[in-house]
């Protein structure tokens, strides 16, 4: 994804197949309008390589953009777009950047590339200028630095990296003593706070970012982390990168064992399970009556499935995936536990990202932080994605294995042992 904001920026008036000859009186959606540049630009520019990656990356970028401005203004129209709506896409990225959902990068990446859609339609004489190339419309965007999600930069001054190294110690040992040591705990108790260690310590342990955790309800494509994603075996999670391609990031052992024990009291039904379910009965409710309905449910088995059971209880007997908590849900659960540890910086509590260390951060261990990796994920291999304690050891064979032992007297008498 980094590189589609370059690329967007790099286009040249050399573009001549864009062309297109459009009167005022023709009708163009923004969506046909999107299609022809992305077919344009998965061709490949002559002037410049990589043009089918941006395609591919720009694509969910542009159409979430023309779903945006349909569901907001109802306006489907290339023709009908002004500065005022590029303006308000822009302060709606804002928004998102202020609640955690986009990184401050993420949101200018995003704009350039409907900026740079749109100013290939002014050179293929679509458009007569780019409403999103105007500054009002741009000083709308977030400031380089805002936003509180992880990828800002260890030095900038703000609220979530002003967390040093002995304050996210500090909220790790409370759950993690929280949850350890809680002898009198019900089950439901007990699950809840491994849950909440494992939540902390992945993000400790690892580069993973919230939005490629947790479930981020503007971007159909990021639904949360499964258990078929972690990979105990090769200590990794699988997710999907600001690349927009699946990645495999390093889990250290800290982050390892505690998602172990959480699994164990989970108890995941199916692989697909996300590693942490939202609880918010409405949102399980909805999707377990969806799954029903589809598997050819009525409305009265529904409800009559649901005057028994709750939607928690049906979703496992019927093994239906509950949505994941979303980014949103994961701050609230980071700032209780915040509140409930007694832990403030300057009157703000820990985000996602500031819960993670750092690379080198705070003296932490550099040959530690070197294990700190991620790489282009691997195919699949459902086999590897399950624990140790389900992985069988021995290998049978299709025949029993016969070994003549011969005595001491025997081998001594001269017979050999094909005898």
């Amino acid at each position: 994804m980094g590189d589609a904001g370059s690329d967007s920026e790099s286009d040249t008036g050399t573009d001549t197949d864009t062309t297109t000859d459009t009167n005022t009186s023709t009708n163009v959606t923004i969506t046909d309008a999107i299609d022809t540049y992305l077919q344009r630009k998965a061709v490949g520019d002559p002037d410049g390589p990589g043009a089918g990656a941006y395609a591919a990356n720009a694509e969910s970028i542009l159409h979430r953009f023309a779903d945006w401005i349909d569901r907001e203004f109802d306006l489907t129209s290339l023709f009908a777009l002004e500065s005022t709506h590029a303006r308000a896409y822009a302060a709606d990225l804002r928004e998102q950047t202020d609640r955690g959902t986009y990184t401050a990068s993420s949101a200018h990446t995003y704009y350039a590339v409907v900026r740079a859609f749109l100013s290939w339609c002014v050179r293929g004489g679509i458009l007569e200028t780019n409403p999103a190339a105007t500054d009002p419309a741009e000083a709308a965007l977030p400031s380089a630095s805002a936003g509180t999600d992880e990828d800002q930069d260890a030095d900038t001054d703000t609220d979530t990296t002003a967390w040093n190294l002995e304050q996210r110690r500090r909220l790790e040992t409370y759950v993690r003593d929280r949850a350890l040591t809680a002898a009198d705990a019900t089950p439901a108790q007990r699950r809840t706070r491994l849950r909440e260690y494992a939540m902390v310590a992945l993000l400790a342990h690892s580069s993973v970012r919230g939005a490629e955790l947790f479930r981020v309800p503007e971007d159909d494509r990021r639904t949360g982390a499964t258990w078929d994603d972690v990979d105990f075996y090769t200590g990794t999670i699988r997710v999907l990168g600001k690349s927009q391609r699946l990645e495999d990031v390093s889990l250290l052992a800290p982050a390892r064992t505690p998602l172990r024990r959480y699994r164990v009291v989970l108890d995941p039904p199916s692989n697909d399970w996300p590693l942490f379910p939202t609880r918010h009965a409405p949102s399980i409710a909805r999707r377990v009556r969806e799954a029903l309905a589809d598997r050819g449910y009525d409305d009265a088995e529904i409800e009559a499935l649901f005057d028994e059971a709750t939607a928690t209880e049906l979703a496992r007997e019927h093994v239906i995936a509950p949505p994941a908590i979303t980014t949103e849900g994961a701050r609230s659960v980071l700032k209780r536990l915040c509140e409930d540890a007694g832990l403030e910086v300057g009157g703000e509590y820990l985000t996602p990202s500031g819960v993670r260390a750092e690379t080198g951060d705070d003296s932490d261990d550099t040959s530690t932080s070197r294990q700190r990796v991620r790489r282009e994920a691997t195919r699949s291999r459902p086999t590897l994605r399950t624990p140790n304690g389900e992985r069988s050891i021995a290998v049978p064979v299709d025949e029993p294995l016969e070994i003549n032992v011969l005595s001491h007297s025997t081998r001594s008498s001269g017979q050999n042992d094909s005898e």
